[in-house]
C-alpha cells in the first residue's frame, strides 16, 4: 500500500501523489517506532526521530530535502488521548484567537523538541505537517505555532485527515499557511467539537461521498450524502459514521483518486430499491 521511494522533493511531486504520501504517512504515526523507522527508510527517508512526552507522540521523518512531521492520532485505549479529546473547552492560543484545550495541551508537551528540531533545519529543507484524527488536531496547531512569533518559515503544506474543528473564528481566520482538510463522507471526529461551542474548520475542505469519490459539494447536498452513507451503514450492520474515520478508508479514497478511478455512483430509488427488494 505504501508509496514508492521519493526520488525527488515531495513539493515536485503531483497533488495526488503528495497526498497519497500524507495519507499514508498519517497511518504511520499510529505504528510502533521499529515499523514506523523501516517504512520511512522504503520511503527513502534517512533519519527518523519519535516523540513521546507523556503520551503526546509524534514523528520526524527527514531526508536531504524534505522534513515531515506526523502527529499521532487518538488511541482508544490510551487514557491520555480520550483525555485530550475531552478537555473541548476553548482557551487562548498561542498565535491568535482561542483552540481546543486538549489539542492544545499535547502541543505544548512536544512543541520545545519539535521547536528545536525545526530550527536546526528550516534554511535547509521544506517543512510538511500531516496527522489523522487527534494528530490532524495537533498538526493544525503545530502549523500555525511555526510561524507565529517565531519567526519560522511557513511549512510547504498541511494535509489533515479526518480532523476535528480546532479553533475559535479568529484563529481559523488567521492561520498563515495552506492546509487540506480531507473529510470522509460521515467521519464523525470531523464534525466535533459542534460548532455552536464556537469552533470552525480550516482549510480547502476535500470531500470524499458516500461511494469513495472526491466531490465539491456543500449544504443540503453534503448532509444527504452523509445520510445516505449512515443509512447504507445500518443496511450492512456497521456504524458508518465510525467506519468512516479509519484511516485506511482514506488511503483507499486517496489512492483511488490518485489512479484516476470513481466508484459509479447509483441514484436514490436505486439505494431504495436496494433496501426494500432484496
Amino acid at each position: 500500500m505504501f508509496s514508492a521511494k521519493l526520488k525527488t522533493k515531495i513539493k515536485d511531486l503531483p497533488f495526488n501523489d503528495r497526498a497519497l504520501l500524507f495519507a499514508e504517512l498519517s497511518r504511520v504515526a499510529y505504528f510502533t517506532e521499529y515499523h514506523a523507522t523501516r517504512i520511512a527508510r522504503k520511503l527513502g527517508f534517512t533519519t527518523v526521530e519519535y516523540y513521546n512526552i507523556n503520551g503526546a507522540e509524534a514523528y520526524r521523518f527527514m531526508n536531504k530535502n524534505d522534513m515531515v512531521f506526523i502527529c499521532r492520532g487518538t488511541q482508544p485505549r490510551q487514557y491520555n488521548d480520550i483525555k485530550a479529546d475531552a478537555r473541548s473547552w476553548p482557551i487562548v492560543s498561542e498565535t491568535v484567537g482561542r483552540v481546543h484545550s486538549g489539542f492544545k495541551g499535547e502541543v505544548d508537551k512536544l512543541w520545545d523538541s519539535i521547536l528545536g528540531d525545526i530550527i536546526r533545519e528550516q534554511h535547509k529543507r521544506d517543512l510538511w505537517l500531516t496527522g489523522h484524527s487527534l494528530g490532524a488536531a495537533m498538526a493544525t496547531i503545530l502549523s500555525s505555532r511555526c510561524r507565529g512569533d517565531t519567526g519560522i518559515v511557513n511549512p510547504v503544506e498541511l494535509h489533515t485527515f479526518g480532523s476535528p474543528r480546532v479553533g475559535w473564528k479568529n484563529y481559523i481566520n488567521n492561520f498563515p499557511m495552506v492546509h487540506y482538510r480531507w473529510v470522509n463522507n460521515a467521519d464523525i471526529v470531523a464534525r466535533i467539537p459542534f460548532w455552536f461551542m464556537g469552533y470552525r474548520h480550516h482549510g480547502v475542505c476535500k470531500y470524499f461521498n458516500h461511494w469513495g469519490n472526491l466531490r465539491n459539494i456543500t449544504g443540503w447536498q453534503r448532509t444527504k450524502d452523509v445520510w445516505r452513507g449512515i443509512f447504507k451503514g445500518i443496511q450492512n450492520l456497521k456504524f458508518d459514521s465510525v467506519a468512516d474515520h479509519n484511516p485506511r478508508e482514506y488511503i483507499k479514497n486517496v489512492k483511488k483518486m490518485k489512479d484516476g478511478e470513481e466508484t459509479p455512483q447509483s441514484s436514490f430509488i436505486d439505494n431504495y430499491r436496494y433496501m426494500y427488494e432484496r
